[in-house]
């Protein structure tokens, strides 16, 4: 079982690779994949709320980019893509917030 400092560390650095997928996508994928391999090692901790939130976050932002994707040959598209980067930043940033202040995430 990993310690509480290791968690918050594991937590912090998938927070780190989503926000670097912001420049390098391919990062989000490292972090998907760490929260699925992780995520049995905080159950019980205040960072199982923060992986369901990164976790979500990925798959929303998946979800709707692919959207976003199909609706450009409309031109909506391009709104949308730039509605899921806002979110996706707004994501991150309250989310490693309230990492920093020990606080667990809100469903």
């Amino acid at each position: 079982m990993a310690t509480e400092e290791q968690n918050k560390s594991i937590t912090q650095v998938i927070y780190g690779l989503y926000a670097a997928s912001l420049v390098v996508g391919v990062t989000s994928i490292a972090a998907i994949i760490l929260n699925y391999v992780k995520r049995d090692e905080v159950v019980g901790t205040l960072y199982e709320s923060h992986f369901r939130w990164q976790m979500r976050t990925f798959w929303f932002a998946l979800l709707w980019s692919v959207i976003s994707m199909i609706l450009t040959v409309v031109v909506v598209g391009i709104f949308g893509f730039f509605a899921v980067g806002i979110w996706f930043i707004y994501r991150i940033v309250i989310g490693w917030l309230r990492l920093s202040e020990g606080k667990p995430m809100y469903a």
